[in-house]
């Protein structure tokens, strides 16, 4: 193999797709980055069993092949270089081996044969649609704070996406949940996606797709099994396993019947919360919210640090009513409104509580209260 290419084109590629490599696993094969030299580009892979991603970047390919290189070592040597740099890789008659040079610069790497790198992109995709990659860049912004991190519930350790009828039209809906907490976001559904299999996308795979999203405009396309989904964006292809398991029914814990609405102006709120949440437990981080007459007090009562108080004007004409939220999930909530103000929709102090931007807003959340 001989290959020579710009090192900011192969250090881009590889910032993409040496990330899914664990820096710690007791396969040598899959700390490897497989690199494919063929036509005029120059394929760069890179798994961890789960999750796959590849890039194809344009290259000088004076001799085809392939091999397998060190991910992390190779990420770093192309780091450092300098910037126009040209960076040529050598493979000769010795097979583990691998010359990479640059300007003055000469490094000897330990490969592995191509022949060992597994692929997990096999398979059929029932299910195939593409929309803008700022649509997909809302479903994950939108609910991914809300992912589960306990393992032991497994099947909530990701964002289940679907697609469903809502108001007569079909949506294509993201929603992720810790029990907590629930977030919920949609868009209309793309051609092709309607009577998909519902999946949920594994947290690893969704925290790449977000960061592999760096033109909003671009078009991304989807590809849907039952076992798997592939997201493409231009050169870049991510292949991901799903969860296998069954997402909870979610409509059963948005109420529908909460008839105390509160409105706040949305940055006060989130200081006033940020400020009295101080003198909180770490382990409680409780805050009360007490509404009367256009009044709201969040209060914080540590017997340790001591306690807070601060009132807000608020839009609230309902019966007085007192309820307890975790602080910090009130200000991940409040983080990802669009709006000005949040509309909370409440019922008592032992029921779920709704919020969101407003009446029909493509993203709401619902938040468990605490006691207080």
């Amino acid at each position: 193999m001989q290959v020579t290419l710009e090192r900011s084109a192969l250090l881009k590629a590889l910032g993409h797709v040496h990330r899914v490599v664990e820096r710690r696993t007791t396969i040598p094969i899959l700390s490897n980055v497989l690199v494919q030299a063929d036509g005029q580009t120059l394929r760069l892979k890179a798994t961890d069993l789960d999750l796959e991603v590849t890039e194809r970047v344009p290259a000088d390919v004076t001799q085809a092949g392939a091999t397998t290189l060190p991910a992390h070592v190779l990420y770093d040597i192309v780091r450092k270089l300098p910037e126009g740099a040209q960076v040529s890789l050598e493979g000769g008659k010795d097979v583990a081996q691998l010359l990479l040079r640059s300007g003055r610069s000469r490094f000897t790497l330990q490969a592995l044969p191509e022949s060992d790198f597994p692929d997990i992109a096999a398979g059929e995709f029932t299910h195939r649609f593409a929309f803008p990659a700022s649509d997909l860049k809302k479903l994950i912004d939108k609910t991914q704070f809300a992912i589960s991190t306990e393992e032991t519930r497994y099947y909530l350790n990701g964002i289940y996406i679907h697609t469903t009828e809502a108001d007569g039209h079909v949506v294509l809906r993201a929603v992720a949940t810790d029990g907590h907490r629930l977030a919920r976001c949609e868009i209309p559904a793309p051609a092709g996606s309607a009577g998909m299999p519902g999946i949920i996308v594994p947290r690893k795979a969704v925290n790449e797709v977000q960061k592999l999203i760096e033109d909003a405009d671009q078009e991304v396309t989807a590809e849907i099994s039952p076992t798997k989904a592939r997201f493409s964006f231009g050169e870049i292809v991510l292949t991901t396993k799903l969860i296998d398991g069954t997402f909870p029914d979610y409509t059963r814990v948005i109420p529908v019947g909460n008839d105390k609405q509160l409105v706040v102006e949305r940055a006060p709120f989130a200081r006033a919360v940020d400020r009295v949440s101080t003198i909180s437990s770490e382990r409680g981080r409780a805050v009360k919210l007490a509404m009367a007459d256009g009044k709201l007090t969040l209060s914080v009562t540590n017997p340790e640090q001591g306690s807070a108080v601060e009132e807000l004007e608020v839009d609230y004409d309902a019966p007085p009513l007192e309820i307890g939220f975790n602080a910090r999930y009130l200000l991940d909530i409040t983080e990802q409104l669009d709006s000005d103000t949040a509309m909370f929709k409440l019922a008592d102090p032992g029921s779920p509580t709704l919020v969101l931007d407003r009446d029909g807003a493509a993203a709401l959340y619902v938040l468990m209260p605490m006691r207080v």
